[in-house]
């Protein structure tokens, strides 16, 4: 039986993730000064809204299954 030998990936799209969320949370924070003008109760659904959207929008769920598998996709 070969013995566990960790793999290099986990770390890699740990920090991947970390540099898109830090990307994510620059460009929202960049868009400050346009929803700032809005009022309030636009404001918070705006903000809810990006908070959520990064999800879907950043490749999160392919870089989770090519940090398990090596591949892009499951299968």
């Amino acid at each position: 039986m070969k013995p566990y030998e960790p793999s290099w990936r986990k770390p890699a799209g740990m920090f991947i993730i970390l540099g898109l969320i830090l990307l994510w949370a620059v460009l929202v924070a960049s868009l400050s000064g346009l929803i700032g003008r809005l009022p309030i109760i636009v404001q918070v659904p705006v903000y809810v809204f990006l908070g959520l959207i990064w999800i879907w929008v950043l490749p999160l769920k392919r870089l989770l299954a090519w940090m398990e598998t090596g591949r892009w996709r499951r299968g």
